[in-house]
């Protein structure tokens, strides 16, 4: 694939070179029979050669670009108004229990605004991408958010806080006031896709709590290129700040927000 952005080829042609040692990785995953503990070993080493290599990449196209990573942090180079924002594995807890669902995520964020946007997912080899302004697309097909308006026709997504997270209690309310009135709800464990779900149609919103901006950075200019909503949990757009995120097809935006 060619894509007319040069951003988007940067995005794209980066995330398919560090697939490839993802996707064998996760081969060798599969077969290992270790304790969890050293399969996490695995995946965190798996993790940081596919950051590697993604930094490696960009850098060689864009030398002047800062980057913030998830394992490296920020790195400083002297475009100070412009930076990448890569997640190299989200989805790592899937990843260590075999389970196909994870994907890389890279930003470019420009005076503070996410101008381009690719998320990857190495398995289906899906690429949702997005440019401020111009749409958005998985592969070479235009994606729209779904027309869903009656809550019990929708399906939503969202991430359950888990061990060692805050917030367990002050989910519950809102998990059972969504789940008494919608078609389902799925827990897919990688916000980035979940995030290009809702822009696809294949979910009609998302919500989350607890995230990263590496997390959600690609994901949300996805979702609004592709006519989608996006806010945090009180209907600002400080949600690459908090890390409380809320994504719909717009139609149900607030009566979502209403419920969490």
């Amino acid at each position: 694939m060619n894509f007319s952005d040069p951003y988007v080829n940067a995005i794209f042609l980066s995330a398919r070179k560090a697939s490839k040692g993802l996707i064998r990785d996760f081969g060798e995953v599969e077969k290992l029979q270790v304790s969890l503990k050293g399969v996490s070993d695995f995946v965190s080493a798996a993790d940081i050669k596919a950051e590697r290599i993604l930094i490696r990449e960009l850098s060689t196209l864009y030398p002047k670009f800062n980057i913030l990573a998830e394992e490296s942090g920020e790195i400083k180079n002297s475009e100070n108004d412009i930076r990448w924002i890569i997640d190299p594995l989200d989805g790592t807890t899937n990843f260590v229990f075999s389970i196909p669902h994870f994907a890389i995520s890279i930003a470019l964020e420009k005076n503070k605004e996410i101008i381009s946007a690719g998320v990857y997912q190495p398995l289906t080899d899906e690429f949702f991408w997005a440019v401020k302004g111009k749409g958005a697309f998985c592969n070479n097909l235009r994606i729209r958010v779904s027309n869903k308006e009656n809550f019990k026709d929708c399906m939503i997504g969202t991430g359950i806080p888990h061990n060692g997270m805050p917030g367990h209690e002050e989910y519950i309310p809102g998990l059972q006031k969504i789940m008494s009135e919608v078609s389902g709800i799925r827990r897919m464990g990688a916000a980035s896709l979940d995030l290009v779900y809702v822009a696809a149609g294949r979910f009609d919103g998302y919500w989350e709590k607890n995230l990263k901006i590496m997390d959600i950075a690609s994901g949300s200019l996805i979702v609004k290129e592709a006519g989608g909503s996006v806010t945090d949990f009180d209907g600002k757009e400080d949600y690459l700040k908090s890390g409380k995120i809320v994504a719909t097809n717009f139609k149900i935006h607030n009566k979502l927000l209403s419920m969490i």
